[in-house]
């Protein structure tokens, strides 16, 4: 018997479509594949579905993290894409957070809370 798990994505909500995915690659990610209702999105080795579904309740409480070599790097990125002034989108400062990560907030159309961090050395 064979369990091993080879990827879990998230279905990531989207109140509309194309917005969304301008938006994402935008920031620099890889729009794998797309349809009228969902899209794979990639970065490096991390990926999601983008789907067209929007619930705003389920959207302003559904939350993405992801792990990167270096947040202030992330952080200048997301500053210098344009992301921001093209999506009306916000954007928090980086923070050394007390569960060991520093990381900064990051707001996608549909209200999507990203938390964009690194590991910090443990003590």
């Amino acid at each position: 018997m064979n369990l091993n798990t080879v990827e879990i994505k998230a279905f990531v909500p989207s109140r509309d479509l194309a917005v969304s995915v301008a938006f994402y690659r935008t920031l620099g990610f890889e729009i794998v594949w797309a349809n009228d209702a969902m899209a794979y999105v990639r970065h490096g080795s991390g990926s999601f579905l983008l789907q067209h579904f929007y619930v705003p309740e389920h959207a302003r409480n559904f939350m993405m993290h992801m792990q990167v070599e270096n947040v202030d790097d992330w952080h200048r990125h997301v500053l210098a894409c344009g992301v921001i002034a093209k999506f009306a989108t916000q954007v928090g400062q980086p923070e050394d957070r007390p569960w060991g990560i520093r990381d900064f907030t990051l707001v996608d159309p549909s209200s999507v809370l990203w938390r964009v961090g690194e590991q910090l050395p443990l003590t």
